[in-house]
């Protein structure tokens, strides 16, 4: 009986002792956070200043990239990754209502523009009659290019049109004549050899080596079209959330994304980050007018 009893008790010592290792294990395993991106820059935003700072954190980050702007919501809400960086809220709500999803804002990055650029033309005031311009066909980025346009003074919009839900058949005025022909966002700038000009989403154009700098005009940002990290409605409040947010709000992340060696000096900063890099003497980056 003495015998099984310490026989019992070693047992239950070396199961104490495989549990503690166990968890000893758990603890220095790094944590893995899956983040989507689309095609563009915003990959290397996470490589570059975000994923740094996770890693401090003890968080593994892997990166999935997806051709388009519909997957990486999609994603997000059946599990497949845990955040995902591609989109601004304007288009984040429209999509989430129209697909019954709950997906939520975490925080704005640093974003690149659209841009109107053009192999054939150098200025706004070379557009003549029948000239072709490509723009985004999803409801968002289309109603955004035709508001971008606009602005430059080649259409006018209908009355009582709400300009965040405009499409080409709320256009009143096209004093130039313009055809505008809306198409799948990552084929623009393949058109640039046929269209005359196409106005492509900022992270398309880099991706297809464009630079922002040789756009004939660039889009300033109102901050609902400022790019941001989204996740899941019920992860908001969970650690891993709070952990990214942490990092893009550090002072690490600020002098990455203004380091003169990496792309994203060029691009607009969020308010929250603009106002944090005047503080700091730091140029908070304005759109090419």
């Amino acid at each position: 009986m003495r015998f099984k009893s310490l026989l019992t008790t070693a047992t239950r010592v070396l199961a104490v002792l495989a549990l503690g290792v166990g968890a000893a294990s758990a603890q220095i395993t790094p944590k893995t956070i899956v983040f989507g991106v689309a095609p563009g820059p915003y990959g290397d935003l996470i490589k570059t200043a975000i994923q740094p700072g996770l890693e401090k954190k003890g968080y593994k980050v892997v990166l999935k990239e997806f051709s388009d702007y519909v997957q990486p919501n999609l994603a997000l809400a059946n599990n497949s990754i845990d955040a995902n960086l591609f989109q601004h809220r304007l288009y984040l709500e429209k999509f989430s209502a129209d697909k019954g999803l709950k997906l939520s804002p975490v925080i704005n990055v640093p974003t690149a523009g659209l841009g109107i650029y053009s192999n054939k033309i150098k200025s706004l005031d070379q557009l003549k009659k029948g000239d072709v311009i490509t723009l985004a066909n999803d409801p968002t980025n289309l109603a955004r290019a035709l508001r971008f346009l606009a602005k430059e003074g080649l259409l006018t919009f209908k009355k009582d049109i709400d300009p965040v839900k405009a499409s080409e058949k709320d256009i009143e005025q096209n004093p130039r004549g313009l055809v505008f022909k809306p198409l799948e966002a990552a084929q623009l700038p393949r058109t640039l050899d046929s269209a005359t000009a196409s106005v492509v989403n900022g992270n398309f154009a880099i991706a297809a080596g464009l630079s922002l700098s040789n756009a004939i005009k660039l889009e300033q940002l109102d901050e609902n079209i400022k790019n941001l990290v989204a996740v899941k409605t019920a992860d908001l409040d969970k650690p891993f959330v709070q952990d990214i947010k942490q990092v893009i709000e550090s002072p690490e992340f600020l002098a990455t994304v203004d380091d003169p060696k990496h792309i994203f000096k060029d691009f607009q900063k969020p308010e929250w980050l603009a106002a944090k890099a005047a503080k700091a003497g730091a140029p908070a980056k304005a759109a090419k007018k």
